[in-house]
């Protein structure tokens, strides 16, 4: 077994082709000169990501060391990997980026808060990815802050690179790859620059609540009276567009930690998807795809202008840009403590309320269970409405069991006084196929009221099956929009469908093994 690495790594930084700490300017000039993507007339820079459009789940691995073992939630998500098999794979990549005629190199933080701050060093092998690191993670104030960097954690990434399963011990060409004791992530296989972001906020996942630090899968943003608001959702829930609320200031729109001195982003960019964007529906995100930007797999007319319509290469469609290019945003990403957190949850049912006030319990109940819905069409073979339970609405990125994460969110919740509310984003009127898409407007509208306090004294009525607290009015929204059975056709229909939910909820949340959190925070229902 070779453990060279740490010679080929300092090898690989000491080469004067190896480029560090470059500008955007010169990323995208890079870029252009090595033929990995194209200028928009934005100004943006758009690229491909080729068959790996997505995550690679089933090809991430985490390495068995004695300092982890007893740690790790190991399963399904977090597949062990051997160490020998890791470090062989090091070697082998390391030789590869050491040919290369450049290599790019970024080194920042993950995390705004500098007491609860991780150091990078980010390698890559593409310039473009080099830029997306730039734009995600934190950057330094200056090239020579950056260069000053003492990494405690690496993320080395050759996507050209492709694993040979029968003699690298990998599943696929793919692989991702955290070693928690040699401090690397390693990737390569797969062009699809979000799994840098991912394997960065898994481990962020790690650490912070070894420290005692709350770390979350959710969007954040604070009003004038510094009222911080998280939200929390699965893709497709509205995370992104909701927290971009141009009466309140964006923190950041997908990875936070909660520490002792309140929110911080752990991000310094964003991450959105640009399917069906359009300027009127999300002007704050479409306004930020501009210089400094990347968009991924996004079709271009012929005059260089984005079709986001256009999903013949992926649905996943997507754009990254500087949390700068926001122009309501707060810098450093960080505010006080959460006052509201919002559940969201795009309820393909059409059973959930449009929004209800969840007790602590229902919150850590809602919070382990992390519902959405996979709609009919997106997989072959799917042709009705599919749930998706992801723990702690985050479960790939979770390296730690799960009630870790909801034992400390309902210790927060306690200590703050925060109010917690479940959002359906999904649909109303019936199913998927029957009913309708929830209005944006109305949503917002209920989302504003909740945390601003307006929800506090109106009153509540107790849904029978899922015993969610539903208000009876919210201003601006129909009163018949709050109560879900008063929009199907048929009582009868609703409750079977409900109670078809209600069941999958509670078979789903077996796994937990929390008697008392399901009893206190679970459904009257008990068929």
């Amino acid at each position: 077994m070779s453990a060279n690495y740490t010679a080929e790594v300092r090898q690989l930084l000491e080469k004067p082709s190896t480029l560090k700490q470059l500008s955007r300017t010169q990323l995208i000039n890079e870029i252009i000169l090595n033929n990995e993507g194209e200028l928009t007339e934005s100004g943006a820079v758009r690229t491909e990501t080729g068959k790996y459009t997505g995550r690679s789940p089933k090809d991430r691995f985490i390495v068995r060391e004695a300092d982890t073992e007893d740690k790790i939630d190991w399963g399904a998500v977090n597949q062990p990997i051997e160490e020998e098999v890791f470090l062989k794979l090091v070697d082998k990549v390391l030789n590869y980026l050491n040919e290369k005629e450049k290599v790019y190199v970024f080194n920042g933080y993950a995390g705004a808060s500098k007491a609860s701050q991780l150091k990078l060093q980010v390698i890559n092998e593409l310039a473009w990815h080099n830029m997306f690191a730039r734009t995600m993670f934190i950057r330094p104030e200056t090239k020579e802050e950056g260069l000053a960097i003492d990494p405690e954690f690496t993320i080395i990434s050759a996507p050209h690179f492709k694993a040979d399963p029968a003699v690298d011990g990998t599943k696929s060409e793919t692989f991702i790859i955290t070693s928690f004791k040699h401090k690397i992530i390693l990737i390569g296989g797969t062009e699809y620059a979000g799994e840098m972001k991912k394997g960065i906020f898994g481990v962020m996942n790690y650490y912070l609540p070894v420290q005692g630090i709350m770390s979350m899968h959710c969007s954040a943003n604070v009003g004038e009276n510094k009222d911080v608001a998280l939200f929390f959702g699965l893709s497709g829930t509205g995370k992104t567009t909701l927290s971009a609320d141009p009466q309140r200031k964006l923190i950041g729109d997908d990875e936070h930690g909660w520490n002792d001195e309140g929110v911080f982003n752990i991000e310094g960019g964003c991450y959105a998807k640009t399917i069906n964007l359009t300027r009127e529906k999300e002007p704050q995100i479409y306004d930020a795809i501009r210089y400094g930007a990347i968009l991924e797999n996004v079709k271009l007319e012929e005059d260089g202008t984005p079709d986001y319509s256009d999903k013949s290469l992926t649905e996943n469609t997507r754009a990254a840009y500087p949390i700068e290019n926001i122009d309501n945003i707060v810098l450093p990403s960080y505010a006080g403590h959460a006052k509201t957190i919002i559940f969201l949850t795009a309820d393909a049912f059409g059973v959930l309320p449009p929004i209800s006030k969840l007790t602590k319990e229902q919150s850590m109940y809602h919070f382990l269970s992390g519902f959405t819905s996979k709609l009919a069409g997106t997989e072959r073979g799917v042709t009705s409405p599919q749930p998706v339970f992801s723990t702690c609405f985050g479960s790939p990125f979770l390296p730690l069991h799960a009630t870790v994460y909801a034992n400390m969110l309902g210790d927060l919740i306690d200590k703050h006084g925060v109010k917690v509310y479940l959002v359906n984003t999904g649909w109303t009127g019936g199913e998927y196929g029957v009913g309708s898409r929830m209005n944006l407007k109305y949503t917002r509208s209920m989302i504003r009221r909740a945390i601003s306090g307006g929800l506090e004294d109106v009153e509540y009525v107790q849904d029978d099956i899922f015993g969610l607290n539903i208000p009876k009015t919210v201003p601006g929204v129909p009163s018949e929009l709050l109560m879900p059975r008063n929009t199907w056709v048929s009582d009868d229909a609703y409750d079977e469908t409900a109670t078809k939910l209600a069941k999958m909820f509670q078979e789903n949340f077996k796994q937990f093994e929390s008697p008392e959190i399901e009893e206190k925070g679970g459904f009257k229902y008990r068929g």
